[in-house]
């Protein structure tokens, strides 16, 4: 089964053609990171005029790159919750329009669902074509403990596909959730986050250190020559499997107008004018290896709840961090490339709807939720 999978629940213009919801015939991102770097954040009103632009030679490149005509395609995929509202408004209407024009059965998928089914394709044998590169994702050799270590039997999971039932560790600009699914499309909200979701507070935290935007890539680049035991930060104290990230994005706050001399009054973007580079690196390694800590902690306590579960997979964007994934070699992560939004994993997530035997919207009537559980 071929589906073309089509993704604008941000930033990101991506469309894809999936085999099987396995392998990646094409994959076609365009970002608008450079855009938005120099405002330090997504302005929504941007981001639907750029996706506007993109959508349809986004979309054409990924049928030219797979080889595929549109008889060929047997199903379009679509994010249509949650995300920004003009961007899902973008993607959406290019999804109905094609639907309707080419007779193509059409699903509407949940964002975070598609994160998680990243973790399903098959990147070995991969066709990969961008109109623009991933966000960059720092590497080096540097490495910090972690609290968390998973029970034996998922060491046996490492070179196959997730088992169910499983874990889902979501991770993101928007989201941090910790999700139980029994099998293929069933979800249940085991823990999520309070407040600011861990991507977010990367992004926080980085502009504190002066560090550009996007927050995730800067600090893990930034981080590599710090040392990650310099500052002792806090972990919220947050019962059950809920995080809160909120507190931890001050505590930086507080500790480096500490570190400068400065009362807590002091403008937090004048900061980054007091800083020397070795403390900034510091700033940005303590931070990281805390909330890694903090994911894995919480990880570890859901493993212990649920005893039957013999697979673990982290998902969204924050899962292409370094760190984490060495904190946690027995989980299962996407490959880089597709840790952030893209179309494949959209398509991913649609096969597998299919397969659980979800049946397909009416493209006249499918409307956008730009707030909504994965649980609906």
């Amino acid at each position: 089964m071929l589906i073309l999978g089509i993704e604008t629940s941000c930033d990101e213009t991506a469309a894809a053609v999936v085999r099987d919801g396995r392998e990646i015939l094409s994959n076609v991102v365009v970002s608008q990171i450079d855009i938005f770097a120099e405002y330090g954040g997504v302005i929504p009103e941007v981001a639907a005029r750029s996706h506007l632009e993109a959508m349809m030679p986004v979309v054409d490149k990924a049928l030219s790159d797979a080889g595929v005509s549109w008889n060929e395609i047997d199903a379009i995929a679509v994010t249509h919750a949650p995300g920004l509202l003009g961007s899902l408004l973008i993607g959406t209407l290019t999804a109905r329009t094609l639907s309707i024009l080419h007779n193509k059965p059409l699903y509407a998928v949940h964002h975070l669902k598609s994160h998680v089914y990243a973790n399903w394709l098959d990147t070995d044998a991969n066709i990969l074509s961008r109109a623009a590169s991933p966000r960059p994702v720092a590497t080096g050799e540097a490495r910090s403990s972690s609290p968390c270590q998973a029970p034996e039997a998922l060491r046996k999971n490492v070179l196959r596909l997730p088992d169910f039932p499983l874990l889902a560790l979501v991770v993101s600009g928007g989201h941090t959730q910790i999700l139980y699914m029994p099998e293929h499309n069933q979800f249940e909200i085991i823990g999520t986050t309070h407040d600011d979701a861990v991507g977010e507070c990367f992004d926080k935290v980085a502009k504190i250190l002066g560090l550009p935007y996007p927050g995730g890539p800067a600090i893990a680049k930034a981080a590599l020559s710090g040392d990650a035991t310099k500052y002792r930060l806090p972990h919220p104290k947050v019962e059950g499997l809920d995080f809160s990230f909120s507190g931890l994005k001050t505590a930086v706050l507080r500790a480096v107008q500490k570190e400068v001399g400065v009362p807590i009054s002091y403008p937090s973007h004048k900061l980054k004018e007091l800083l020397t580079p070795e403390q900034v690196a510091d700033f940005a390694a303590s931070f990281q290896k805390t909330a890694v800590d903090i994911l894995c902690e919480k990880l570890k306590m859901a493993l212990s709840e649920h005893p039957d579960v013999k697979s673990v997979v982290v998902a969204g964007g924050v899962s292409a961090n370094t760190e984490l994934r060495k904190a946690l070699p027995e989980a299962f992560f996407p490959a880089p490339s597709l840790s952030g939004d893209n179309g494949a994993m959209v398509a991913s997530a649609c096969y597998f709807e299919i397969q659980s035997g979800v049946k397909p919207v009416d493209p006249y009537a499918l409307n956008i939720y730009p707030r909504i559980s994965i649980e609906n």
